[in-house]
């Protein structure tokens, strides 16, 4: 009844084809601005989630409460100097900060003045008192430098270290170093080519080291959120702030974005590059598939036009029901044509297949309702069961495939219409020719043989197969790290690769908001002790502990080193004739104690290069000077600074640094920062573990990666058994036998143990991007399988030499020929989706082809 119901329903569309294809065209053109006008998309992966998640809701609230840490900009500055990368930040920062077309601020959180002047005062007692030992011994060079801060004072110092080689008081062990970075930039600076002096090293030595590898200049961006990358001018900006200042000119410093914001933006540009040429490479394939699957232009250019008109209007339902989609929903179109692709592809082939003169308008209209007759319900019970199997992820918490399966699972009934509509009505008006009895494969029907006659002994292996795929479902790892979607090559990635070994500033945090101060402080005391945890911060953290011992360490250094540091007038800037007395007289001096002096201690070679810089002429000797003392006054400032620190509290941490860790109404901030690198999941799942069994209400971007991989294995089992409890009533309701019903089942679970077993074989990680091959496993393994047992049932003698086999297998290869081009994609992400729905369709088309022919009970039509 069914059946002939939709075989006169095409004749009336064929009938009235105009008409039919004008209303699609107007509806299509309705779709169009729809999606033009109201359709978005956003990158920021934790908009995939549902806000009525516990732990999202943290997260969120963390994210309301404390804007500044959100959607930043980040410059990492890379230079050879500690001084050149402090002057490349210095810099930028002014710059950033005088945009305000762009940002919205643009600070140096570790150039604070409060950090600075108590910068001491933050090393434990023991280094402090090396330190401040290795300072005083070095009170005449230092109060010589600050009396003259130029390479004539510089050479003036050098000549007291001759006059202590000279009397046996000057013990130049622990100078070693020092002196030997001093003389390198000597000799370079005598041959034409100086570069600047580290004084911070020469005068900080382990200091130095403490401060870290880079200088950052933290920004906050003004975003447009109608450009596909929101950041791209602030970036361009500060991009081209860099590229004008001297050290990154000269190459001496180098500039590296990072942060939120790039890594978003680059997001999708790595998507989306390449995605046109692949686009049209795949297109070029389809069409060649379709070609070949129903050998006839008159054919392929009505498929064609269904699927564009299909695919607009499940867009422009999307933009309608969903209005923004992130970065698994934006997939739909793929599986639309995948699976749509199919319909269309069945419909058409068997069509071609029909025995009726195409020489008249009759012949073609007998055709149209014979085909619809025949294929009509198969296609409705396919995509009925597909729909369902899609929309049984919408009440789901992991909101990126309730997305997806909300548009799918219309999609697949808007393919179910068009295909039954206006592909028919398409079809008559290219009239194609009819009668095509190639449309089937006659030459499988021995494989047809084979396969029953040893059914037995392939359900045996198959059944082996399933086994050990159940078998490995527990070693199946969901990777919830957004990271390791992304690019690694891109410079955001890279970026953020280079602070990863730092836990100050590793992007793996969690946060704890508490209701006081006090409590903070518990709670950063707990924390600290739990194993994997690095350090807990919270505005206490800013205020240096055993503040007594230390100052009178930092007093009696002061009381030494300030009289002599502190110089009312200093002597006036030398010319260059100055400078080549100085070096002669320093040179003449190291002269004499050659003989006291090892082979190779590098005053020898500064001894040498002084004697030629007192020969030399005036430019090399002036840029000598600068590059030697360049850095000096600064360093000098910073010392002066550091000794005169004082007692300090929680009131005197400046706002700028409060704000990040105290809120107006009193609560606070605990910031635990992991020990180690947390790029492997296992290691980052342990440490919020830990965590969470001493503050369950922990937050922060480590407990969100960890969570939000949670969250989406559970939605993907909720949905998982309702969508196998959806599609099994359907098909009861259509079949109306279960063992038929168990037909269609059977195979699709295999290949979803099929799909198991590689995955964890190879190993391809599950991930955000490639866990939509799931529900695209239960839509085309259920479509695929339909047809063959509804064909069964209908007294098809061999599946494999039938059309329906031709279209299964065209099918797969226009769905596997788009995933192809997804598996080349640049993105990590978007190529690991492409590699498992290949995967997923390899054994969705293994379990079709062999299995369900193998499965299917044997009647007394077959052969014995």
């Amino acid at each position: 009844m069914l059946s002939a119901f939709i075989g006169r329903f095409i004749t009336v569309c064929a009938r009235h084809a105009y008409a039919v294809i004008a209303l699609f065209f107007v509806l299509s053109a309705g779709a169009v601005f729809a999606g033009a006008n109201y359709l978005g998309v956003t990158t920021d992966t934790s908009k995939m989630l549902s806000d009525r998640l516990a732990w999202k809701q943290r997260s969120d609230e963390m994210g309301r409460l404390f804007p500044q840490k959100e959607n930043l900009l980040v410059a990492v500055i890379e230079a050879d100097l500690p001084e050149e990368g402090r002057e490349t930040a210095r810099l930028m920062a002014e710059r950033l900060g005088a945009d305000h077309k762009n940002f919205d601020f643009a600070k140096r959180p570790d150039a604070n003045p409060y950090l600075v002047r108590n910068g001491l005062m933050f090393l434990d007692t023991q280094p402090l008192s090396k330190v401040l030992d290795d300072t005083i011994a070095a009170q005449p060079f230092l109060a010589a430098l600050a009396q003259d801060s130029s390479a004539r004072g510089l050479f003036g110092a050098l000549s007291l270290i001759a006059e202590g080689v000279k009397t046996g008081q000057a013990d130049l062990g622990g100078f070693q170093p020092a002196l030997a970075g001093f003389a390198d930039n000597m000799e370079k600076a005598v041959a034409g080519h100086p570069e600047p002096l580290s004084w911070e090293r020469l005068l900080g030595g382990q200091l130095s080291d403490l401060a870290g590898q880079y200088q950052f200049v933290v920004t906050k961006p003004k975003l447009d959120y109608g450009s596909f990358q929101p950041g791209g001018d602030a970036a361009a900006a500060m991009r081209k702030a860099a590229e004008g200042l001297e050290f990154v000119r000269d190459g001496h410093a180098k500039v590296h974005m990072t942060g939120q914001v790039q890594l978003d933006d680059e997001e999708f540009a790595t998507v989306a590059e390449g995605m046109v040429a692949g686009l049209l490479g795949s297109l070029a394939l389809v069409t060649l598939w379709l070609m070949l699957a129903v050998r006839s232009w008159r054919v392929v250019v009505p498929i064609v036009v269904t699927l564009v008109v299909g695919l607009l209007l499940t867009t422009g339902f999307a933009a309608v029901a969903v209005g923004t989609l992130n970065l698994i929903s934006v997939a739909f179109a793929i599986l639309f044509v995948g699976i749509a692709v199919d319909f269309a592809i069945q419909f058409s082939v068997r069509f071609r297949a029909q025995h009726q003169d195409s020489s008249n308008e009759r012949g073609i209209l007998e055709a149209l309702a014979e085909t619809g007759r025949e294929t009509g319900h198969q296609i409705l019970v396919a995509a009925l069961a597909t729909s369902a199997g899609f929309l049984a992820f919408t009440p789901t918490a992991f909101l990126g495939v309730a997305q997806l399966g909300l548009i799918a699972g219309i999609g697949m009934m808007v393919a179910f219409v068009c295909t039954t509509t206006l592909l028919p009505a398409l079809l008559k008006v290219f009239h194609p020719p009819l009668d095509c009895p190639s449309m089937g494969y006659a030459f499988m029907k021995p494989a047809d043989v084979k396969i029953r006659h040893a059914r037995k002994p392939l359900l045996l292996v198959f059944g082996v197969v399933a086994l050990a795929g159940i078998i490995l479902v527990p070693k199946l790892q969901f990777d919830g790290d957004p990271l390791h979607t992304k690019n690694p090559n891109s410079e955001g990635m890279k970026a953020l690769h280079l602070l990863m070994t730092n836990p100050q500033s590793s992007p793996y945090s969690a946060e704890l908001l508490v209701k006081s101060l006090d409590d903070a402080q518990k709670d950063a005391e707990k924390l600290s002790k739990v194993p994997g945890v690095h350090d807990a911060m919270w505005l206490g953290s800013f205020v240096p502990e055993q503040q007594p011992e230390k100052l009178a360490l930092i007093q009696d250094a002061a009381n030494i080193l300030l009289p002599t540091l502190i110089v009312p007038t200093p002597k006036p800037e030398p010319d260059a004739q100055a400078l080549r007395d100085a070096a002669q007289n320093t040179a003449t001096a190291l002269g004499g104690i050659l003989d006291r002096l090892p082979t190779n201690d590098p005053l020898r070679r500064i001894q040498v290069a002084l004697a030629k810089l007192a020969q030399a002429p005036d430019k090399i000797v002036l840029d000598a000077n600068h590059a030697l003392v360049r850095f000096l006054p600064q360093e000098l400032d910073q010392l002066r600074v550091m000794l005169q620190a004082t007692p300090v509290t929680l009131k005197d941490v400046p706002p700028e640094l409060a704000n990040d860790y105290l809120l107006p109404d009193g609560r606070a901030l605990v910031e635990v920062h992991p020990n180690g690198v947390m790029s492997n999941s296992g290691a980052l799942r342990k440490f919020v573990t830990s965590l969470q069994k001493v503050e369950p209400d922990i937050a922060g971007s480590a407990v969100d990666i960890v969570e939000s991989a949670r969250s989406i294995v559970k939605a993907f089992e909720q949905a998982a058994i309702a969508a196998i409890i959806m599609i099994a009533i359907i098909l009861y309701l259509s079949l109306r036998r279960l063992t038929d019903m168990a037909l269609v089942l059977a195979p699709l679970m295999l290949s979803a143990l099929m799909t198991v077993i590689l995955v964890v074989l190879l190993p391809e990680t599950l991930n955000f991007a490639n866990i939509i091959a799931l529900p695209l496993l239960l839509g085309v393994g259920v479509s695929f399988n339909i047809y063959f047992v509804m064909n069964w049932r209908d007294g098809v003698k061999y599946p494999l030499a039938s059309p329906t086999a031709r279209a299964v297998l065209f099918s797969a290869l226009t769905t596997g020929t788009a995933f192809g081009s997804l598996a080349l994609s640049h993105h990590p992400g978007t190529a690991s989706m492409g590699r498992l729905l290949l995967l997923s369709l390899a054994c969705t088309l293994l379990a079709t082809l062999v299995f369900v022919p193998a499965l299917l009970p044997k009647r007394e039509i077959d052969e014995k």
